[in-house]
């Protein structure tokens, strides 16, 4: 438990939560500034990979730099529950054509419409979650 009297969730836990979601939040920087945008994604190997546009902020202003994402699942149906996960890492533009052929067939949506085929891979390097104990 931590000092706000949620539950504290192991790394592997934290990872089989993220699997059970859709979307998610990336908060990276912008222009000097901080931005968050929800996306859909998929896990791959302790990554989380997102389809975007090429053309997007999100795609030309993460490249190579520290990301958090985050993502959670809240219930409030007379008895609160739900937990949240973040994970912190390098995003990367998938460009290596196996990889690249391995992430297409996550059958991963594109948030926008009128997304192109472009895919960012955050390596999970810090993860962590809390849990509304129940």
């Amino acid at each position: 438990m931590d000092s706000a009297g949620l539950e504290l969730l192991s790394g592997q836990e934290c990872f089989r939560l993220l699997a059970k979601v859709p979307v998610g939040r990336v908060v990276y920087t912008d222009r000097a500034l901080p931005a968050v945008q929800p996306v859909t994604f998929a896990l791959r190997e302790q990554a989380v990979i997102i389809r975007t546009s090429a053309h997007s902020r999100l795609a030309l202003a993460t490249p190579g730099k520290v990301v958090a994402f985050e993502a959670d699942e809240f219930k409030d149906n007379g008895v609160r529950c739900g937990w949240s996960v973040v994970a912190i890492g390098h995003a990367v533009k998938v460009t290596d054509p196996v990889e690249l052929e391995a992430v297409r067939q996550l059958g991963l949506r594109a948030w926008a419409p009128d997304a192109e085929d472009c895919y960012l891979r955050i390596s999970v390097e810090i993860v962590s979650g809390r849990r509304l104990p129940s």
